[in-house]
């Protein structure tokens, strides 16, 4: 299994999305107990993102941390998943942008909710804009910009892991 194979050359920090992808709340704790082993970080959105009865069994029950990512994508959601994630993936592509993600921020801090600042496949201006947000968070997953070999501007970059913001006016974003 990958996560063998990655574990077998580096201890670094993995977490795993799992994208909605285990429908048994049963199956999805013991694929967690395993990655726990292996220590994975944290795990994202391992259930349905409408089952919440078994999501929050699930948090309950889980050695890893459980984010809600495609649970969470506006401010009216997050009053649902208070005890039933441990916390809230903030995407600015899924939220409206910068304004409605700092109101998410306060709500979940509120509510002793992790945070975690992610994205999509985006360009660097849009990595820029949530790397604005990356001190206010516990975790930042922000290299949807790497993956796209058309990104039409230069931001925020990737250096040993670390989010570094450009000292450019603005969110640190340049047309190239």
């Amino acid at each position: 299994m990958i996560i063998n194979t990655v574990r077998s050359v580096t201890d670094k920090p993995i977490r795993v999305d799992a994208n909605q992808g285990w429908k048994d709340k049963h199956y999805a704790l013991k694929m967690i107990e395993w990655l726990s082993e292996r220590n994975i970080e944290f795990i994202e959105q391992p259930l349905p993102k409408h089952n919440l009865d078994d999501m929050a069994w699930l948090t309950e029950q889980s050695p890893l941390l459980t984010f809600a990512d495609e649970s969470c994508q506006r401010l009216e959601d997050i009053p649902r998943l208070k005890g039933v994630f441990s916390g809230i993936n903030i995407k600015l592509m899924k939220c409206t942008g910068l304004h409605e993600a700092n109101k998410m921020i306060t709500v979940a801090k509120a509510w002793d909710l992790k945070l975690m600042i992610g994205c999509m496949t985006e360009t660097s201006c849009a990595i820029s804009a949530a790397a604005q947000l990356s001190p206010l968070m516990q975790y930042a997953d922000l290299d949807g910009n790497l993956l796209i070999s058309n990104d039409v501007f230069s931001g925020a970059k990737l250096v040993d892991g670390k989010v570094m913001l450009n000292n450019d006016p603005g969110i640190g974003v340049k047309k190239i």
